[in-house]
């Protein structure tokens, strides 16, 4: 059986059967990431589980667990203004209590790079809401990535970490449950250490680095123009995907999940839409995005949550004044859950019923009362584990006891 920590620092180029976690460290191991730093938290937890196999004395960067997100994201910033490529991970929410810091990283010069890896949870399998985070994307005026499978997870961290290190601010990968535990063979490339230098690089003269007053509206400036150069970059990157079906009828636009999704569900189509599939989510590559647009008579947004890229489309094609028709979020349940191709198919069966076929309903399953299933689950004596997720490894019988609960993990402690 091969070892994980031994792949994963293999010098020479190789194949594996990955999850999208696990490619992602492969990743930092290659770009020369230096401080990895994250509070545990699903979908993200296999990205710790890959770095702790590597034995310490082994390790290329270093690594820990903080004690919140906020410390997380604090270490690998001190990290980045240090001069040292940073890496902090962790889940949807845990962006929630590292805002406060992370919504002013944008307006510091980071010289040496800084990648926040969120793990975003359409369907809320692992957490107590859906929240979309590229919102804080757009509040912070942080570029973002979103790659839709452990090949794009692996290029998209490397192309993350050129790009924060160039343009000297954070970028953030954005993954989903799908994405991080999917598992594909990916061709990973040479690794060739580095000595380690550790000589600390930080200067005030790179400053000032207290974002008050005055300052912040400069820095502010100054993270606006960084952000429309790297659209100029999202609008010739190789990130970005078109797949021409020969239909200047019908496109769909998308990215993620929602990708993979589409393409298995595809295969039921009387007719194939043309495809643009974007790397950049923030900010989107709007000269693609609007030839594409401009080039087809009906245009579908397929994304996952909130309305974010259709919001910027509409937006995209009222300026530039197109008559195509933009379909964007349908029924309320467009909003909800993760696009799995069962999803796709009902979403796209309801916008062009005559090319996708409705779903045939499945069967229904006998009904089991839920003291019944509450008291199989409470036999499996569920206990919290180290590296999990504090909402997934709660015992049920506290639940059952309590009336009231809001961020279950701050109330009950975190694992």
């Amino acid at each position: 059986m091969k070892h994980m920590g031994t792949m994963l620092m293999r010098k020479g180029p190789f194949e594996e059967i990955v999850m999208g976690n696990t490619a992602l460290v492969r990743a930092m191991v290659e770009v020369g990431t230096r401080v990895v730093t994250s509070y545990p938290g699903s979908p993200t937890p296999e990205i710790a589980t890959a770095i702790q196999s590597i034995p310490q004395e082994d390790r290329s960067f270093y690594f820990e667990f903080s004690i919140n997100e906020k410390v997380a994201t604090e270490v690998a910033f001190g990290a980045a203004i240090n001069g040292y490529l940073s890496t902090v991970f962790f889940k949807s929410v845990g962006l929630n209590v590292a805002s406060d810091t992370f919504v002013q990283l944008s307006l510091m010069n980071i010289i040496g790079g800084m990648v926040v890896v969120l793990g975003d949870d359409p369907g809320a399998n692992s957490s107590q809401n859906e929240q979309d985070n590229r919102h804080f994307a757009h509040m912070s005026y942080t570029p973002m990535l979103e790659p839709s499978n452990p090949t794009e997870v692996y290029a998209f961290y490397k192309e993350a970490a050129r790009l924060s290190r160039e343009y000297r601010m954070p970028v953030i990968l954005r993954l989903t449950t799908h994405v991080c535990h999917a598992k594909e063979k990916v061709a990973f490339s040479v690794f060739t250490p580095m000595p380690q230098d550790d000589t600390s690089r930080f200067d005030v003269a790179n400053g000032p680095y207290i974002p008050l007053t005055t300052e912040a509206l400069i820095k502010k400036r100054k993270a606006i123009r960084k952000l429309a150069e790297i659209e100029t970059v999202a609008d010739d990157s190789a990130l970005n995907l078109l797949i021409d079906n020969q239909n200047r009828n019908r496109g769909i636009v998308t990215m993620g999940l929602p990708y993979l999704s589409l393409m298995d569900v595809l295969e039921k189509a009387s007719r194939k839409p043309d495809i643009l599939k974007i790397g950049f989510v923030h900010p989107i590559p709007r000269k693609r995005i609007e030839a594409f647009v401009r080039s087809h008579d009906e245009v579908k947004i397929l994304e996952e949550l909130d309305n974010v890229l259709e919001k910027d489309i509409k937006s995209l094609a009222y300026d530039a004044g197109l008559k195509t028709r933009i379909l964007g979020k349908g029924d309320l349940g467009a909003w909800i859950g993760e696009y799995t191709s069962d999803k796709v198919q009902d979403v796209l069966a309801d916008t062009w019923p005559d090319m996708f076929p409705v779903r045939n309903p499945e069967p229904e399953l006998p009904e089991i009362p839920l003291r019944c299933a509450l008291d199989v689950v409470i036999a499996a004596h569920f206990m919290p584990s180290r590296k999990s997720c504090p909402v997934r490894t709660l015992r049920l019988p506290t639940l059952a006891a309590t009336p009231l609960a809001i961020s279950l993990p701050m109330r009950w402690g975190r694992s």
